[in-house]
């Protein structure tokens, strides 16, 4: 049970920390326009972005030509962290869960552990933010999540693979929030119902399907936005996509300066006027869509 449980948070590592309240896709069209692009630096070097959703659902396992024919192109494999390897970094510095939240909050704790096959004495001590991470999901995580995937193809063709950020860096994010505001998030989701988060989870999908980074971020605001106070939601986002997305674009443009790139990230990144597309575009970058 421990091993499972060190898997787990190691695989949530992996994924965004924007998306880990949200989902997904389908095998032909998840590449659609505005998910796939092929960008050229000032420096000739090129960089495709591929948008992903965090998930192992099979709809978005089966990769297309166009996206094994890029991985198999470049030099650098970048996705959003590198890999976790200090467990300490998921843990509350002090305090247990069984102090701070009523026996009916510890009841669906319990059983949530239960169905993402976690260990209950680790769970009490995690961050409670990132509970609500986890815990917000429909379905247990595995190693087979969409980035990690991708990571695993570019091993296999011998690419380098590198983290946009630190594992500190990408739990500083959520770390901002102060202990009383994690709790709130956390206790948002306990009240979720299961019907809810499927629910959420289908019409994710349908809008990745659709193709439109844009819809997913707003859908994403959403459900998530709509769990907080809008000041701790908008001090959130910004924390984990503004901030987050300035810092990847910087070192995706220094990278481009001499290698060429494969970046995954999480649709969500892509988007908005702090998104990467528009980022590398006043960069200098040349973009056109793929399918």
């Amino acid at each position: 049970m421990i091993s499972n449980f060190n898997n787990a948070v190691k695989r949530l590592m992996l994924l965004s920390l924007f998306a880990l309240f949200s989902f997904l896709c389908s095998a032909n069209t998840w590449a659609a326009p505005g998910l796939f692009w092929k960008a050229e630096s000032p420096a000739g070097e090129t960089v495709y972005l591929f948008g992903t959703i965090h998930t192992d659902d099979d709809r978005v396992t089966e990769f297309p030509p166009a996206v094994m024919q890029a991985l198999g192109s470049i030099d650098v494999f970048m996705m959003e962290t590198q890999a976790l390897q200090d467990n300490q970094l998921l843990m509350m510095s002090d305090g247990n869960l069984r102090d701070m939240l009523s026996q009916d909050e510890l009841d669906k704790v319990y059983a949530l552990t239960e169905f993402h096959v976690m260990h209950r004495a680790q769970v009490l001590r995690m961050k409670p933010w990132l509970l609500a991470a986890i815990f917000d999901s429909p379905r247990p995580l595995t190693p087979f999540a969409q980035d990690n995937l991708l990571m695993a193809k570019a091993e296999d063709f011998g690419k380098e693979v590198r983290g946009l950020e630190t594992p500190a860096e990408h739990f500083n994010a959520m770390d901002s929030l102060s202990l009383e505001e994690q709790l709130l998030l956390l206790r948002a989701v306990l009240k979720r119902s299961d019907e809810q988060k499927l629910n959420d989870y289908e019409h994710l999908i349908r809008t990745y399907l659709a193709g439109d980074s844009d819809q997913l971020a707003a859908l994403d605001e959403k459900i998530t936005g709509g769990m907080l106070p809008a000041e701790v939601w908008q001090r959130m986002r910004y924390k984990l996509l503004d901030e987050r997305n300035a810092l990847m674009a910087a070192r995706i443009i220094e990278a481009a300066t001499s290698k060429k790139l494969f970046v995954a990230v999480g649709a969500s990144h892509l988007a908005g006027e702090t998104g990467l597309i528009v980022s590398l575009k006043r960069a200098g970058f040349k973009l056109s869509r793929l399918k």
